[in-house]
């Protein structure tokens, strides 16, 4: 599966247009995190505990838009981008969307 935030793929042709494509997950904050990232706010530093939340969020996030494109016969996504909301105190939401097509 392609996925790309391109609206096209170079040498390829879009042979048909299958529609929107999402997938998301909701996070909480851990508390072991909330307690290293209150060091480093003191320290200073990379909030390493929360960007391997992030990453493991997006890596899931695509996986669902990937899934949901496969199940209408798509075999990319194009046009891909990401976006985050705050659910709750403490739990944020992330959301992959793109356009599921066929590509020749």
């Amino acid at each position: 599966m392609i996925v790309s935030n391109m609206e096209i793929i170079p040498g390829k042709h879009i042979k048909e247009h299958l529609g929107l494509v999402q997938g998301s997950t909701v996070r909480t904050k851990h508390v072991g995190r909330d307690i290293m990232a209150s060091l480093k706010n003191i320290f200073g530093g990379e909030l390493l505990g929360y960007t391997e939340l992030l990453s493991e969020s997006r890596e899931e996030a695509v996986d669902r838009m990937k899934q949901q494109a496969q199940a209408i016969g798509a075999n990319a996504v194009i046009n891909v981008r990401f976006s985050t909301s705050s659910v709750t105190q403490g739990a944020a939401e992330l959301f992959a969307y793109g356009t599921a097509v066929v590509l020749e």
